[in-house]
């Protein structure tokens, strides 16, 4: 393993690389991870000590630190300094935006994956035939897997589609997003309900975590931009691994 201030070599930051230097150094911090070169409860160097090494302002250095202290891939402890996170990575979800679990994990700088365990074409659940609005006799592709970020289980999901939208289960890869935009019909828009519960023994296992756990539960309905339902999920997130954060307003009329 590399040492941490190696990381941080002069040249690091390649002065003809393109993009602001807060977002090529947060860039370097997760490769440096991604290649075990920093791993679990290390420390790193202090602001004053990558500026320095790097030739940047304290400020950039700060800019990015933050932004990885806010996707949950750096911990800020004071008086002590700044350390990889350890254990599973603990992701804060903004429900204002509809993004895939891909999305999400490659934006934080972790490595999204996925285990298969269910992905049929079957005949609805009369309560997923009335929520995806469908037809007497049609059918929908059912996913059920288990999603990860850097190999450690993250959340419990069963997604529901028509299969008159995606006609076969091996047109979804390790992203459902990505095939529903390759068939034209991404949803732009999703009403979510919010749950904790406790797992079920099965699930408690599958993701990894002790019996009885808590979850945060999702149910989700995601619509295209004429209005029609394309997809149906219920999700386990752990809940040791997942924040959800909303942002709220005022309406400006003093309300």
């Amino acid at each position: 393993m590399t040492e941490p201030h190696a990381i941080f070599a002069p040249d690091a930051l390649a002065a003809g690389a393109a993009g602001p230097l807060y977002l090529r150094l947060k860039a370097l911090i997760q490769a440096a991870i991604q290649d075990g070169n920093l791993t679990a409860n290390d420390a790193l160097p202090s602001e004053r000590e990558i500026a320095s090494m790097l030739d940047i302002s304290r400020v950039t250095v700060r800019k990015a630190l933050a932004e990885l202290v806010e996707d949950g891939v750096l911990t800020q402890k004071r008086g002590s300094g700044t350390f990889v996170n350890g254990g599973n990575p603990r992701v804060e979800q903004r429900l204002s935006r509809l993004t895939s679990f891909t999305e999400d994990m490659l934006a934080r700088g972790l490595t999204p994956s996925v285990k298969w365990l269910q992905k049929i074409i079957v005949t609805p659940s009369p309560e997923e035939a009335m929520v995806l609005g469908l037809s007497t006799g049609e059918r929908v592709l059912r996913l059920r897997r288990l999603r990860l970020a850097n190999d450690k289980p993250m959340a419990l999901e069963q997604a529901v589609v028509p299969a008159r939208l995606l006609a076969t289960p091996e047109a979804v890869g390790s992203s459902l997003y990505t095939a529903l935009e390759a068939a034209g019909v991404r949803p732009v828009r999703a009403l979510q309900r919010l749950s904790a519960e406790s797992l079920s023994a099965e699930d408690a296992a599958t993701l990894s975590v002790p019996l009885g756990s808590a979850a945060l539960y999702i149910e989700r309905i995601s619509y295209l931009a004429d209005g029609r339902p394309v997809e149906f999920t219920k999700c386990h997130y752990r809940g040791d691994a997942y924040d959800f954060v909303v942002e709220l307003t005022t309406t400006g009329d003093g309300e």
